[in-house]
């Protein structure tokens, strides 16, 4: 099943195009259209600067978990909890032995030769060839005029 995910239901953004044959009208409306940061009607919050300090290991959490900061400390220790579960997670044989398998032996080739690859040049490299040259041709410079 495909889904038509345009706004314009298939007018191709034009009001006075009529409506292709065959699409039916849509049966839900969409949930996942992005909004804008500025629309958003929930308003931010700010993090305390105690839990901030909580956090960094200059306060005790003892100090920080009062009033409405009780809820950012339970916060943050589930997910220190959650990551150090996580950490501790290893992946199961079967499934590493699969990936393993899925490697190749050898190295990849390159498909494209040298000379047709894209060739970029940054400005350091640019200049670095610059000087490089004139380096070079005041030497030669100098010494032809010595041999001459």
């Amino acid at each position: 099943m495909v889904d038509d995910l345009r706004s314009d239901d298939g007018l191709g953004g034009y009001p006075s195009k009529k409506r292709r044959p065959g699409l039916s009208e849509p049966t839900r409306p969409l949930t996942d259209r992005e909004v804008p940061l500025g629309q958003l009607e929930t308003e931010t919050r700010v993090l305390a600067p105690a839990v901030h300090a909580w956090l960094d290991g200059d306060l005790p959490e003892a100090s920080v978990r009062r009033g409405d900061t009780a809820r950012d400390v339970e916060f943050w220790k589930r997910v220190t909890d959650d990551a150090d579960r996580r950490r501790h997670l290893r992946t199961p044989a079967h499934v590493e032995l699969r990936i393993m398998e899925a490697l190749p032996r050898t190295a990849p080739q390159v498909i494209t030769p040298w000379w047709r690859r894209e060739f970029v040049v940054t400005p350091t490299a640019a200049l670095m060839t610059l000087v490089a040259t004139m380096i070079v041709s005041a030497a030669l410079t100098a010494l032809l005029i010595r041999v001459g």
